[in-house]
């Protein structure tokens, strides 16, 4: 009997051993680079519309009424990407008539300041919610999407460095065709391109 019970403990921790590994396995699947890879939305695809106010009350709308928006998903990773806030400065000071807005996942009363600090202290910070960042698919940032005035995307992607926001808002640039997945008769969306996320496709998008 005891030997019985024995074998059936050692059965029952095996298998929860097993179970534990699948799901180790999955949850470092979901988190990894090739789920990141998938994250945001995918150009021609239509962005969730909200209007929302800034820190000091002002209500900005997406799409906004200007010819093209870019919206930066960050709570607290824009400190850690300096050369992104290099990116975001030139971009600015190049393109006066894009509007640029910070949206956070929860309200952070250290982002406006933190912003200031960087030299982005004209840019809005407003406050989302974790289903407006569900909505646009996004998880880890900082993460950025150009939206058309037609509240069409035209560029999303994950962005590191300065060089990135710079071909995403080339890219922004480019008309939508055809073959895009917002526009009418193009074939069903796929998945999403890989974009700047990977090592190869940055190969690719390099000067």
């Amino acid at each position: 009997m005891t030997a019985a019970v024995s074998f059936v403990a050692v059965a029952v921790l095996l298998c929860v051993a097993a179970i534990l590994a699948v799901l180790g396995t999955a949850q470092v699947y979901l988190s990894g680079p090739e789920a990141i890879a998938h994250d945001g939305l995918a150009r021609g695809r239509r962005a969730p519309r909200w209007s929302l106010p800034d820190t000091a009350g002002n209500v900005y709308t997406s799409p906004s009424a200007g010819p093209l928006q870019l919206v930066i998903f960050a709570d607290h990773s824009l400190k850690s990407f300096p050369s992104v806030v290099d990116g975001l400065r030139e971009l600015i000071a190049g393109d006066p008539g894009l509007q640029v807005v910070v949206l956070l996942r929860h309200r952070n009363e250290l982002a406006r300041p933190l912003l200031q600090l960087a030299g982005l202290g004209g840019v809005p910070v407003l406050t989302g919610t974790p289903a407006l960042y569900a909505d646009y698919n996004v998880r880890v940032g900082p993460f950025a999407i150009f939206v058309g005035p037609d509240g069409l995307v035209r560029a999303s992607s994950l962005v590191n460095h300065d060089w990135q926001i710079a071909k995403l808002r080339q890219l922004a640039g480019i008309p939508l065709g055809p073959a895009d997945p917002a526009r009418p008769g193009a074939a069903p969306p796929g998945p999403r391109p890989r974009g700047l996320h990977g090592r190869t496709a940055r190969a690719a998008v390099r000067p």
